[in-house]
């Protein structure tokens, strides 16, 4: 039996996306001209981060929307892993920026310029006010979606990046030491690459149709085994249709047991709310002679 709800992307975040990608774009255009103007690879590299975050914002915007898409002949989950693969790809390319970034930092280390301070502190100040704008709107859905955590996660980061910037332009004001600003620029590189090496796990990890990690598969199994009737559970699957489903397929042996409706509808509603599991395929059994389908098909 095959027993499911469905909740995909529960709270509607189309206006979340489109005011935090119209703000983030903006301000990028005013840190880039600001960067040039000022001589600052700080700020030109906190801009390649955020347009970045807003190519995952955009692909994250996007794999929600496909997500939400009916099921097809040929497609008969829908688009739901586009979310699991927006969260992939939106890691891969702030690595890639990560690169960029640093190949430009060690230049201005090894040709030192100079650089002015205080539209350095004012442009970042600016952006700081924006990403915490930014990371409030995805505030509440973080918990359960990865591709929802991942825009959270990375305008937070630039938030706290940003307050950086401003501190790093203080600081040559006040002192002259020009080399700050790539430095600076080195530590946003190496707060971008702790700060997303979590989602690349993740949703690498989720990609792979593995577990998803908010699930203790051995905990579902001793939950299955505990039921009425049950003497043995195998091949039990559990993956991650998208960033905010999840499915299950198990064998459950149960020699004496009747299993009506009732006992699978009962079952597939405590694994969704014991577990989260929102789709639920349950096999009945009455012999462990063939518990194992390498051999048999049924």
């Amino acid at each position: 039996m095959d027993n499911h709800s469905h909740g995909i992307l529960k709270i509607n975040y189309n206006k979340a996306f489109g005011l935090g990608i119209s703000l983030n774009l903006l301000y990028i255009v005013v840190e880039v001209l600001s960067g040039l103007f000022a001589n600052s690879m700080a700020l030109i590299a906190d801009a390649g981060h955020n347009l970045s975050d807003v190519l995952g914002l955009i692909m994250a915007w996007g794999a929600a929307y496909l997500a939400k898409k009916e099921t097809t002949k040929s497609r008969t989950y829908g688009f739901r892993k586009a979310t699991v693969l927006s969260a992939l790809f939106n890691a891969i390319i702030l690595y890639i920026a990560v690169g960029a970034i640093t190949i430009e930092s060690i230049r201005k280390i090894l040709t030192p310029e100079t650089i002015a301070g205080t539209t350095m502190m004012i442009v970042a100040g600016i952006g700081a006010v924006i990403n915490a704008l930014t990371a409030l709107l995805f505030i509440s859905g973080r918990e359960r979606d990865i591709n929802i955590k991942g825009a959270f996660l990375h305008m937070a980061s630039d938030a706290g990046v940003s307050v950086g910037v401003v501190a790093a332009g203080l600081f040559i004001n006040i002192t002259g030491f020009y080399l700050l600003d790539p430095i600076i620029s080195l530590v946003i590189v190496l707060v971008i690459t702790v700060g997303t090496w979590g989602l690349l796990r993740d949703s690498f990890h989720l990609s792979m149709d593995a577990v998803p990690k908010n699930i203790d598969i051995e905990e579902v199994r001793r939950y299955l085994s505990s039921l009425k009737g049950v003497s043995a559970v195998h091949d039990l699957h559990i993956w991650a249709m998208s960033t905010t489903e999840t499915a299950l397929t198990v064998h459950l042996v149960m020699p004496d047991h009747i299993a009506d409706d009732r006992f699978l509808s009962g079952t597939c509603r405590k694994l969704n709310e014991k577990f989260q599991i929102e789709h639920a395929t349950i096999q009945v059994e009455k012999s462990s002679t063939n518990a194992s389908c390498d051999d048999v098909n049924v």
